[in-house]
């Protein structure tokens, strides 16, 4: 995912509801859109996506280093059915001329208005962005005449820079993105010396980008870091402001008040959380239940993650090595067995969460929308 949002792929219609926050519209959603420009846009990698409150999908290409902003259309009031597609991989392979192996999903984002599933996913070098109904039924969002807006990233890494495992770096320009009180911000690195970055994009997109080099404490690693990348964020109101909380490998989670990211200045975060080493956090987002507030989680190794929000505004964070045994401290959660194998998700409506399910058997993939726990 939305003007205001907290939430990764915001999505206005059940964020304001969770997060109490109120909406502040500097311009009209119609002022928004007729801002934009009809024309093509090329993906080379279709990356992270997050929605708009008038059916305009944020999208960031790491390999251009660039995010898009896309008025799909879709502005009509759905419902938020039940529903599951089995195979979804192997039915965008075939919609797409190949098989499961020929494409990959790289995100997934919900239309809070519509109901309607969009998925970005690559084939090859070429990025497209598709649709999911509530019958399973697949189609492709027009690219080559679409009304548009782009933004570059300042500062990207070089197309040919690698990190010390031989792995191209402009991949990691943008790693996720979300739509927060009428800025787009955007996790990633860049080409500085403290290379961990959240940039603050002004939308309608502006030349003003804001880059904000991170540094937090990492407690399995016993000091201070910042090179590594924002993995996955979401942003959330602690005592009625705004703050985004962020996931990073092997998994801290850290606190950073939103007024200090778009300053531009350099950020040491709180890290309010170690939820354990050998793991890669990909998606979350917060939401409410049974008048509490929990932030859902999904990771390579550890599971999903029901994580507790009480006590998030503490001042003190962690800031010494965690002990191996347990390799846990901060922030409570629980494992939630049914989607251990989650490897993408977005809030559907007020109680339901749909998630991308990879059987760990067969390596197939699953579209399905189920109960938030």
């Amino acid at each position: 995912m939305s003007v205001p949002n907290y939430v990764r792929r915001l999505c206005i219609c059940w964020s304001l509801a969770v997060l109490g926050l109120a909406l502040s519209n500097t311009l009209s959603a119609q002022e928004h859109l007729e801002k934009l420009t009809e024309g093509a846009v090329e993906l080379k990698f279709a990356g992270p996506m997050a929605f708009g409150a008038d059916g305009v999908l944020f999208i960031g290409d790491p390999a251009t280093a660039h995010v898009h902003a896309l008025d799909t259309g879709d502005r009509e009031s759905g419902e938020f059915a039940e529903f599951s597609v089995d195979g979804i991989d192997a039915k965008i392979g075939a919609a797409l001329g190949t098989d499961a192996k020929g494409i990959r999903i790289n995100d997934l984002a919900v239309n809070p208005v519509s109901g309607m599933t969009y998925l970005s996913v690559n084939r090859g070098s070429a990025g497209v962005i598709l649709k999911v109904a509530g019958d399973g039924t697949i189609s492709e969002l027009n690219l080559k005449n679409i009304k548009h807006a782009s933004a570059a990233i300042p500062n990207a890494p070089e197309e040919d820079a690698k990190d010390r495992r031989g792995r191209p770096l402009r991949m990691m320009s943008i790693t996720d993105i979300s739509l927060i009180d009428d800025q787009v911000v955007v996790a990633g690195l860049s080409n500085e010396e403290f290379a961990s970055n959240l940039r603050a994009i002004p939308y309608p997109f502006a030349d003003d980008i804001q880059g904000t080099a991170l540094e937090v404490y990492h407690g399995a690693h016993g000091k201070y870091e910042t090179n590594a990348p924002v993995r996955t964020f979401a942003g959330i109101s602690i005592d009625e402001e705004p703050y985004i909380v962020a996931a990073y490998t092997c998994t801290p989670l850290v606190r950073f008040p939103l007024s200090q990211v778009t300053s531009g200045e350099k950020v040491r975060g709180t890290t309010v959380a170690e939820l354990g080493n050998w793991n890669n956090p990909l998606d979350m987002f917060p939401y409410e239940k049974g008048g509490e507030q929990f932030i859902l989680m999904a990771n390579t190794n550890r599971g999903m993650m029901k994580i507790s929000t009480a006590d998030l505004a503490r001042k003190e964070g962690i800031t010494s090595r965690v002990a191996r045994d347990p390799g846990t401290a901060g922030q409570s959660y629980e494992t939630i067995a049914d989607l251990k194998t989650a490897v993408q998700l977005d809030r559907f409506g007020a109680e339901h969460a749909i998630v991308i399910l990879k059987d760990e058997e067969s390596g197939k993939h699953d579209l399905k929308v189920v109960a938030l726990p």
